[in-house]
């Protein structure tokens, strides 16, 4: 099988090597990972460099006296974790984000680099998304084969006439599901907006829940794109200000809304709108959980 999504993700992790420290992506990712998760039956692997966000109980202190750089203990996972993509698969997805790339490629990479690199702890992974035919459930596997499946489907599954909310994915877990697991969501505003708190209070209330959510477009300039009526909307639309003004009013409004959802719920959250740096954004990502954790 060609891995046609796990070989754009690398190149893409290649390319962007956007965390500024002297330690590669993958290793902070697998610190970061490992912290979060570190009372989940941990190993002590080796020492390495201590960087921000580490925690200072992993610090060696007797190694660091003697190299005079601060070290952390870095653990490796001895028990595999249960990693569920729920992701939003409403045509709204064929819009762009604020970088004009298309929701869908920047929602597909965003969960699939995740998937990459935690893969290296042969960590299993499965997904959950509506199609226009119904549910589609990937249960949980390991390796690259199971990521490529899940992301190609995903890929395809987005389609103008899909008119899925989240809501009915996060019902179906609640029903089907019992194992607690790693629940990353991958949507947008909207897509957060229509979840109902209490079923999102009950997800987290089991499994470790995060999000990123992909940004939308501007609603001004001379190239908006209308996934409805599949064309551009009309420039005396677009550069009217004081419209420009009220949707953007109430957008605010949604987002902040979203905001104190997730804040209630104890979710970490960040917003993505490229493929560029998306390795910085699930650092950080991660980084939130931990903070949310404690």
């Amino acid at each position: 099988m060609k891995l046609k999504y796990v070989s754009k993700i690398q190149t893409n992790l290649k390319n962007y090597k956007a965390i500024h420290t002297n330690k590669t992506t993958t290793r902070l990712i697998d610190g970061s990972y490992n912290s979060v998760y570190k009372g989940r039956s941990m190993n002590f692997d080796e020492l390495r460099e201590y960087v921000p966000g580490d925690d200072i109980k992993d610090i060696d202190w007797k190694a660091t006296a003697r190299s005079q750089k601060v070290l952390v203990r870095q653990y490796i996972a001895e028990k595999r974790h249960n990693i569920l993509l729920l992701m939003d698969t409403n045509r709204r997805m064929l819009a762009d984000t604020k970088s004009g790339r298309e929701k869908r490629d920047i929602a597909l990479m965003g969960a699939g680099t995740l998937a990459y690199l935690v893969s290296k702890n042969n960590d299993f992974i499965g997904s959950i998304f509506p199609t226009e035919k119904g549910m589609s459930y990937f249960p949980l596997r390991t390796g690259l084969i199971n990521i490529e499946n899940i992301l190609a489907h995903y890929n395809s599954a987005v389609t103008k006439n899909n008119f899925s909310t989240l809501e009915s994915s996060v019902e179906y877990i609640e029903k089907n599901i019992k194992r607690n697991m790693i629940i990353l969501i991958v949507t947008d505003m909207e897509g957060i907006n229509n979840i109902d708190e209490n079923n999102l209070k009950m997800l987290k209330y089991r499994n470790d829940v995060l999000i990123l959510c992909v940004s939308d477009a501007s609603l001004s300039g001379k190239n908006v794109y209308n996934v409805d009526e599949e064309e551009y909307l009309p420039a005396y639309l677009t550069e009217d200000k004081k419209l420009t003004k009220r949707i953007e009013k109430k957008r605010k409004q949604i987002y902040d809304s979203c905001m104190d959802k997730v804040r209630k719920c104890g979710i970490a959250m960040v917003m993505i709108d490229d493929t560029k740096d998306l390795d910085s954004h699930i650092v950080e990502l991660l980084e939130k959980h931990k903070l949310e954790m404690r």
